[in-house]
């Protein structure tokens, strides 16, 4: 499910952003230095269609306004969003940048060589937003609730299984790092996307299912499926009445966020550009609406917090994944 629902018209028209008039301000700023010169290019490492599309075109066409230049959204999928990453790395414009998830950190515990290192090669500009994951059941799953469910999974002869959307995705971490905090066995069984894991929970091929806040929102308040927790901290307004995992685990805590980086090389004044430039948009408007809609927090804080982020969750997948068993490939 695509999370932000756009028209047609709407969404291919934001594929070639023409660049509108910009206020005075923004354009004055960004000439004085002759950025941007040419067409900005936002990468998203994924196929098209994704999640992480909607907020990228979004953040385009706003820049395009503010900046007076074309903001092209190109998708890059392959590798697990390696590819892409590599190809935002190898641009060398000063015009190319990489709008991804929090897989950029998870990848180098997960690839013996993705041809990137995030630490090195990869320059903050922004946290965009983040939202917590969901552990879903069946409506008709016997387990009761978060406590039941952790207590048969110390006590029964064989672990539950989890459906997530795919090995090495943020979904398949969340139950890797709930089996390593929580000290339990549950059985990973992988999927292509998001929406083949919902089938197999649909269909009992799997006792639970991890999967964005986003796409869990309609399938419980509809009834088909039971919110068992979520993995943030705290509960979401969203679904106020679904425990964190926090609550019964302690320390547990893992969001899929996502990201605006550019490639190492950027120039400082270019970074701290785009980041002020986007930062009103946690004021107000289509995309902060959106983003609520789907249980999500917008961000837009500037570089600090995420290079923060960063470097603690590169640091944390490198200690857990051998924990859980799981080994670089």
């Amino acid at each position: 499910m695509i999370p932000f629902p756009l028209s047609r018209r709407g969404f291919l028209g934001a594929a070639t952003l023409l660049g509108a008039a910009s206020s005075a301000r923004a354009q004055g700023t960004a000439r004085a230095g002759g950025w941007p010169g040419r067409a900005i290019r936002f990468v998203v490492p994924f196929a098209p269609g994704g999640p992480v599309e909607i907020p990228a075109r979004l953040i385009a066409e706003h820049l395009a306004q503010r900046l007076g230049q074309t903001v092209i959204v190109e998708t890059r999928p392959g590798a697990g969003g390696a590819l892409g990453i590599q190809a935002v790395m190898a641009a060398h414009d000063g015009h190319s940048f990489l709008f991804t998830t929090s897989s950029v950190a998870t990848l180098p515990a997960m690839q013996r060589n993705p041809g990137y290192d995030p630490l090195r090669d990869l320059v903050p500009v922004t946290l965009v937003s983040e939202a917590p994951m969901a552990l879903l059941a069946r409506a008709d799953w016997p387990v009761r609730d978060l406590a039941d469910f952790l207590a048969q999974s110390r006590t029964r002869g064989r672990p539950f299984s989890f459906a997530s959307s795919g090995a090495g995705s943020t979904t398949h971490l969340a139950g890797e790092l709930l089996k390593v905090r929580a000290g339990i066995d549950i059985m990973h069984v992988p999927y292509r996307g998001a929406g083949q894991a919902t089938g197999a929970l649909l269909a009992g091929d799997t006792d639970l299912l991890v999967t964005g806040l986003i796409e869990t929102i309609p399938h419980v308040r509809e009834g088909r499926m039971r919110a068992i927790a979520l993995t943030s901290a705290q509960r979401s307004p969203a679904l106020p009445e679904v425990p964190a995992l926090a609550e019964a685990v302690p320390g547990y805590e893992l969001v899929i966020w996502y990201a605006l980086l550019a490639p190492r090389g950027t120039p400082p004044e270019v970074v701290d550009l785009l980041a002020r430039e986007v930062a009103p948009l946690r004021n107000g408007g289509t995309l902060a609406k959106r983003m609520a809609e789907g249980g999500a927090r917008l961000l837009l804080d500037g570089p600090a917090p995420l290079a923060e982020r960063l470097a603690r969750e590169v640091a944390l997948w490198k200690q857990v994944l051998p924990a859980a068993g799981i080994r670089p490939e």
